[in-house]
């Protein structure tokens, strides 16, 4: 009798664990991202996590230039194509208010996600609105503005003694915004087709918005009250044209024809030796590291945005959250995926992977800091970022600070104040418009 009930109980088991496998394999989550290295990284830790729960989960991907108007059209019509999505900061605004997003406050207290992350990355990537206390998604591929420099140039004997001699103090990897652009001038020479400095121009979407941002955030300037939308004396600030004017400064240094560069010429300066000092995300920063695609990769060098004259010392922000779709048919799933994201060996994985990971334990590592010559620099800058407005209207936004902005910076038309001056009263119409402010 007892062998019997023992056979039973084995037999029920048995179905349960098959009834268990066959639905964990009957679930399917699809996380929808652009298609890029990283999305490719989280594919492979994605199947780590399939081989702990048996839910399959697939990264679908689409290029760059497609991704905002895919992920839109399917939310627009409340569509479950996605389950999850890995979307800019900038969709926060038009994501949440349209109800395409599943509100993650209470998981993101619950998970203790504010006390796991970086904090700067969970305001920008995850809060909306601003200071808000509301959150609509989890840090995922950590990314900013950082520099690149020629190491060898920097460190040649003659280099340092003619540097001194010229500026009163050491040529080394820049500490301050002053410092950087006295190694820029220093280093610009167009007799020699050396020039100083590689930064960011280009106008079509946000490349000149991120350049600019580095240096205003520096040097203590906002881009406007994120809580009430008030813009005028803070855009306009005396910090913020002082930002703008150095920017401006900086452009002199550029090599020839730098009126619309981004982060691909920004990376050429480099491989091409044109450019002591090159600004850049630090997604694109490993490419640096291949001697196949830049000879220079053993005299190059990496250090996070330096600080302002008053000692503020933050970087523009990139990368993105992942998100649970609100009409998403498999919320509660989703919802397990991100609690297994989150955990610091999963983050610890997504690193080793490729991955950026915003998580404070992995960044504040050892391990990590000196896994590539850039990580130590990135983890300084993920604590310190800052971010262009995430409201519905970001694009406006961002057009009128490009057609502002830019006749400044590369052709020198009107001044500083003038130009923020002129942005402030913009904005603030736009804000009107939208019914942000009166």
């Amino acid at each position: 009798m007892r062998k019997r009930r023992v056979g039973i109980l084995a037999g029920i088991g048995l179905a349960l664990a098959c009834s268990t496998s066959a639905y964990a394999q009957d679930k399917q989550l699809t996380i929808f991202w652009a298609e890029w290295d990283p999305a490719n990284y989280l594919q492979e830790l994605a199947n780590e996590y399939e081989k702990e729960t048996g839910v399959k989960v697939v990264v679908e991907t689409t290029p760059w230039a497609d991704f905002q108007t895919k992920a839109f059209t399917e939310f627009n019509a409340k569509g479950s194509a996605y389950d999850l999505v890995v979307g800019d900061s900038q969709w926060l605004g038009s994501a949440s208010e349209g109800g395409h997003y599943v509100e993650l406050t209470d998981f993101i207290k619950e998970n203790n996600v504010l006390e796991k992350m970086a904090p700067a990355t969970v305001k920008y990537y995850s809060e909306y609105p601003g200071n808000s206390g509301r959150y609509w998604s989890i840090p995922t591929e950590g990314d900013a503005v950082g520099w690149s420099y020629r190491k060898d140039w920097f460190e040649d004997p003659k280099e340092k003694e003619a540097f001194k001699a010229k500026y009163g103090y050491e040529l080394d990897v820049p500490k301050t915004w002053k410092e950087l652009t006295d190694i820029a001038e220093f280093f610009n020479r167009p007799s020699e087709n050396r020039y100083g400095i590689a930064i960011y121009t280009q106008n079509q979407y946000d490349g000149l918005a991120m350049g600019v941002e580095n240096a205003l955030f520096s040097y203590g300037g906002e881009l406007g009250d994120y809580s009430t939308y008030k813009v005028e004396g803070i855009l306009n600030s005396d910090k913020s044209v002082a930002a703008l004017e150095n920017y401006r400064k900086l452009f002199g240094f550029t090599p020839p024809g730098w009126t619309n560069a981004f982060f691909v010429e920004n990376n050429q300066a480099i491989t091409e030796n044109l450019a002591a000092m090159s600004m850049n995300y630090f997604a694109f920063f490993p490419s640096l590291l291949n001697e196949a695609s830049n000879p220079n990769a053993k005299n190059t060098g990496f250090f996070a945005n330096p600080a302002g004259p008053g000692g503020d010392q933050y970087a523009a922000l990139g990368g993105q959250g992942i998100s649970i779709v609100s009409y998403s048919n498999n919320k509660d799933e989703a919802m397990k995926f991100l609690q297994w994201f989150i955990q610091d060996d999963t983050q610890k994985k997504w690193a080793e992977l490729g991955g950026y990971t915003c998580n404070k334990a992995v960044l504040e590592s050892e391990a990590f800091q000196n896994a590539t010559p850039y990580n130590k620099a990135f983890y300084e800058t993920m604590f310190k970022v800052k971010d262009f407005w995430a409201v519905p209207e970001y694009a406006e936004l961002l057009q009128q600070l490009n057609q502002r902005v830019y006749p400044y910076v590369v052709n020198g038309e009107g001044t500083a104040k003038g130009v923020l001056d002129s942005l402030a009263a913009d904005w603030t119409e736009t804000f009107k418009k939208y019914g942000r402010v009166n």
